[in-house]
């Protein structure tokens, strides 16, 4: 899976790929929304329906991977709780998890913050509302990701004031989500 002929793999490294490509035909799932690490599973899962002569094949949906919120994780892990945002989290979780955040003053580069403000954020709202005192330059609403950086950049926009604006969006998505799914024993994460 993208290692070299010559490397020796573990037995993990072989069974891990079988058993999410297991999982696509487990689930009996017709569509997989996965991240672009995961594209070669999703290949994998697609080449088997050729050896099976299953006629519909999963149909792969790729997104953006998000990055961890830590500094210096390049994605968001299960087994790292502080490192994600989850579906589940309540409002007062993701603010901590978001005020924790990595996300240092003028530095667009590797900041997750800022990320999840390009990938989530304006995609949802087609804007991002800063609220803050006129003491700070008073609230403003940026329309696109090019405006935020340039304001970010500049040092206009503080991480401290950037930060609460991003919980607050962030738990609107959670909330409006997490109304639209149904509740009961059957329908847990």
């Amino acid at each position: 899976m993208g290692r070299s002929e010559h490397e020796e793999l573990t037995a993990a490294q072989i069974f891990y790929p079988c058993m999410q490509c297991a999982d696509i035909f487990f689930l009996e799932a017709d569509i997989c929304q996965l991240g672009m690490d995961q594209r070669k599973v999703n290949v994998l899962a697609r080449e088997y329906c050729d050896d099976i002569k299953r006629k519909n094949k999963p149909i792969i949906l790729s997104h953006h991977m998000l990055p961890g919120l830590q500094q210096g994780q390049e994605k968001m892990s299960k087994s790292d709780p502080s490192s994600s945002i989850f579906m589940e989290d309540e409002e007062a979780e993701v603010n901590v998890k978001i005020k924790k955040a990595y996300c240092p003053p003028k530095i667009v580069e590797g900041n997750p913050c800022l990320e999840y403000i390009k990938y989530l954020i304006l995609p949802w709202f087609n804007e991002f509302t800063v609220e803050r005192s006129e003491d700070n330059g008073g609230n403003k609403t940026f329309k696109s990701y090019e405006e935020l950086i340039a304001d970010y950049e500049s040092g206009e926009l503080h991480p401290g004031d950037l930060k609460p604006a991003l919980s607050k969006s962030l738990n609107k998505i959670l909330e409006a989500a997490l109304d639209n799914i149904p509740t009961g024993a059957d329908n847990i994460f």
